[in-house]
């Protein structure tokens, strides 16, 4: 029964697929101007715009913490991931290649960091928390905020998708 299900285009079709320059834009604009009645996702627009620009796997967004970023925010250390494992959130210690990497960020990246850092972080704390100050859960916000917002734009797509929207518009 589960193999009649419709799969998305990415389950089937392994190719890229990125968004356009327009379409990434709209889709942080969006995010970043969410004020619909009830539950609105303006809280994870730095989170999606984190994702565009820096093109990192979205466990490594979701488990990266103070501590991953220096004082100026200007660079950023890949150490682990945070995954969902059944119900419980594991933190994966390396890399998918067991690499840790430090990057420098653009100016525009550096900024975003610079508005969402508190005033003295603890740097246990996660730099995207979820809106109850947890970790982000993938597989929900896949299904509720990036659906209701990102499908309407470019159906078919996952937070994945931003990892190969970075390389061409880089």
């Amino acid at each position: 029964m589960a193999q009649e299900l419709p799969k998305y285009r990415y389950q089937v079709d392994s190719k890229p697929n990125a968004f356009m320059e327009e379409e990434r834009d709209r889709i942080i604009e969006i995010f970043q101007g969410d004020n619909r009645k009830g539950m609105t996702y303006r809280h994870y627009a730095p989170f999606v715009t984190f994702l565009f620009l820096v093109g990192c796997r979205p466990s490594k967004a979701i488990g990266l913490q103070w501590k991953h970023i220096s004082d100026d925010c200007g660079f950023v250390n890949f150490e682990s991931s945070l995954v969902q494992i059944g119900n419980r959130r594991v933190r994966s210690k390396g890399s998918k290649n067991n690499r840790t990497r430090q990057i420098a960020v653009s100016s525009r990246v550096q900024s975003l960091l610079q508005s969402i850092k508190p005033e003295d972080p603890d740097p246990e704390s996660l730099v995207f928390p979820s809106r109850d100050g947890n970790s982000i859960s993938y597989r929900n916000f896949a299904r509720r905020a990036w659906s209701k917002i990102v499908d309407p734009i470019k159906p078919d797509t996952t937070p994945y998708s931003c990892r190969d929207t970075f390389i061409p518009l880089n």
